[in-house]
């Protein structure tokens, strides 16, 4: 196994829904935890679809994300965020998971003194284990997002391929702007990631081309094209690499992985020059 030297922290961020980020969340922990990285996946969605994506009942747990966020407090206090971690069917890959209770986590948490740090004071020396821990957040920018924002090292955006895909970005970035000054906290862009691409439209090639013009060498080679199979292993609560490695789907996270693992060795390269 490779032995972690520093954990790195990437929250798959976009208020769009239907872009493919919990399937790109779940597809890409699994694919670190398969490259030999210790990876844990925080699922921070009230939905809890990376929970059931990866085989977990969220009514069938006494404790979840919600627990570690809300019964933390502003002392600091309440569960651990290890003692809701949750074992997966893919070696290397452990998951904290989400219920609908966590729908009520941002109301709780709304009238408290830096509530959007509330995660990442749960984060602590119980992440110290992973060499990567991925952030899969709701489909909107409020105070769940937020959080993970100022909790995370950089950000993946994933665009779909479609009309109005790059729609919104400017709101997102702004937000990143936000914590930036008003957190102090720098968010880095680590790659923006074209996904349920259809190569036989004129629209998703053009979309594509719009979104190498707008982020230019921060979108990531790969591209995910639009797989029914993705969307199946989802509903059968296993990374599709489990089932069918071989698949085009499999594949290109695979191959999405590896270009995550060499932006931080590149990271790690250059703090260390400094």
């Amino acid at each position: 196994m490779h032995s972690p030297t520093q954990t790195r922290v990437i929250a798959l961020v976009n208020q769009k829904g239907g872009c493919g980020k919990t399937t790109t969340a779940v597809n890409l922990s699994a694919s670190l935890a398969h490259s030999g990285r210790r990876t844990l996946l925080i699922d921070l969605d009230p939905q809890a679809n990376a929970t059931v994506s990866l085989g977990v009942d969220p009514g069938a747990l006494g404790r979840t994300i919600y627990h570690v966020l809300v019964e933390g407090g502003e002392d600091g206090q309440g569960p651990p965020l290890e003692e809701i971690f949750t074992e997966t069917k893919v070696k290397n890959l452990t998951l904290a998971p989400a219920s609908i209770d966590l729908a009520a986590a941002e109301l709780e948490l709304a009238p408290r003194l830096g509530r959007e740090k509330a995660l990442r004071r749960r984060l602590g020396p119980a992440i110290s284990a992973f060499e990567f821990v991925i952030l899969d957040t709701p489909p909107s920018l409020g105070l769940l997002t937020l959080n993970a924002l100022v909790a995370c090292d950089g950000v993946i955006i994933p665009i779909q391929t479609h009309y109005y895909a790059l729609i919104g970005m400017r709101q997102l970035l702004r937000t990143m702007q936000m914590v930036r000054e008003e957190v102090g906290h720098q968010v880095e862009i680590i790659g923006v990631l074209p996904t349920m691409y259809d190569a036989r439209t004129n629209i998703s090639n053009e979309i594509l081309e719009g979104i190498r013009e707008r982020f230019g060498d921060a979108v990531f080679r790969t591209t995910i094209h639009f797989n029914i199979k993705l969307v199946e292993s989802s509903m059968n609560g296993v990374p599709l690499f489990v089932t069918q490695p071989d698949s085009r789907g499999a594949q290109q996270y695979l191959n999405l992985a590896k270009e995550v693992i060499a932006h931080e060795q590149r990271a790690r390269g250059a703090a260390a020059r400094r």
